[in-house]
C-alpha cells in the first residue's frame, strides 16, 4: 500500500508538470502567435517530450506496482453540483454522475477508435518485411528530395532578397546629374582655353581670302556680265554660311564693284 501511494504521488507530480507545460504552450499559441518563433515552438515540444518520457520511465520502473491490476470503483454518484470536484478538476467537471463516469474512468479507447486500431494492425501484418523495407526506403527518399527542394528554395529566396536590397547606384550622383541636365546646376559658361585665340588668329587669313575672292569677282564680272548675279549670290551664301568670320565691310565693297559695269 505504501509503495502504491508513493507511486501515485510521483505520477500526480509528473502529470501536474506536464499539464502546466501544455497550458503554457496553448496560451502561447492562442495569445502570442504573432510573436511566436519556430525555435520557441521546438523548445516547447522538446519540454513536453521530455516530460512524457519521464512519465513513461516512472510507469515502467521495476518498483512501480502494476496499476492495471488496480480497480477503481466510484462509491458515490450524484447529479448535484460538487464543489470539491470542481476545485480538483479546475471547473471542468461540475458533477460526478452516471453520464460522466464512463468517460472519465474509461481504461480503453472508444469502440470506434479501437476498431480502427485493429484494422490498422491487420493491414500492417499483411505486408511482408521486404515490402515494408522497400516502402520505408522509398518514403525516406521522397522526404530527402522534399527537404532538398525546400532548402534550395530557401537559399534562392535569401539570395534574391540580398540582390534586391543591394544598392547599385549613388543617390547623390543621380541627383547631381538630374540637377545639371534640368537646371544647369554646377555647369560653367567659360570657353575652353585656346578657342578665342584660334578665332582671332584666323581673322587675317579670312580677310585675305575675301580680298582674293573680291578680285576674282571683279575679273569675272568684267569678262562675263551675265554671270554676275549667280556668283554674287554664291559669295553672299558663303558669307551667311560662315557667321563671325567675315568683316561687315566686305559686302559693301562687293556691291560697289558689282555696280561698276552698269555705270555710264
Amino acid at each position: 500500500e505504501k509503495q502504491l501511494e508513493l507511486t501515485l504521488e510521483a505520477l500526480i507530480s509528473q502529470v501536474a508538470d506536464l499539464k502546466n507545460s501544455l497550458v503554457s504552450f496553448i496560451y502561447k499559441l492562442e495569445n502570442e502567435y504573432d510573436r511566436l518563433t519556430w525555435p520557441s515552438v521546438l523548445d516547447s515540444f522538446a519540454l513536453l517530450s521530455g516530460q512524457l518520457n519521464t512519465l513513461n520511465k516512472v510507469l515502467k520502473h521495476e518498483k512501480t506496482p502494476l496499476l492495471r491490476n488496480q480497480v477503481i470503483i466510484p462509491l458515490v454518484l450524484s447529479p448535484d453540483r460538487d464543489e470539491e470536484i470542481m476545485r480538483q478538476t479546475e471547473g471542468r467537471v461540475p458533477v460526478f454522475s452516471h453520464e460522466v463516469v464512463p468517460d472519465h474512468l474509461r481504461t480503453k479507447p472508444d469502440p470506434e477508435v479501437e476498431e480502427q486500431e485493429k484494422q490498422l494492425i491487420t493491414d500492417a501484418a499483411r505486408i511482408s518485411p521486404d515490402v515494408a523495407q522497400k516502402q520505408i526506403q522509398s518514403l525516406n527518399k521522397m522526404c530527402s528530395n522534399l527537404l532538398e527542394k525546400i532548402s534550395k528554395e530557401e537559399r534562392e529566396s535569401e539570395s534574391g532578397g540580398l540582390r534586391q536590397n543591394k544598392q547599385t547606384f549613388n543617390p547623390a550622383d543621380t541627383n547631381a546629374l538630374v540637377a545639371a541636365v534640368a537646371f544647369g546646376k554646377g555647369l560653367s559658361n567659360r570657353r575652353p582655353p585656346g578657342s578665342g585665340a584660334s578665332v582671332q588668329s584666323g581673322q587675317p587669313g579670312a580677310g585675305a581670302i575675301i580680298a582674293g575672292a573680291s578680285g576674282m569677282q571683279q575679273v569675272s564680272m568684267s569678262g562675263a556680265p551675265a554671270q554676275q548675279q549667280p556668283m554674287l549670290a554664291g559669295v553672299q551664301m558663303a558669307q551667311t554660311g560662315q557667321p563671325g568670320k567675315m568683316p561687315s565691310g566686305i559686302k559693301t565693297n562687293i556691291k560697289s564693284a558689282s555696280m561698276h559695269p552698269y555705270q555710264r
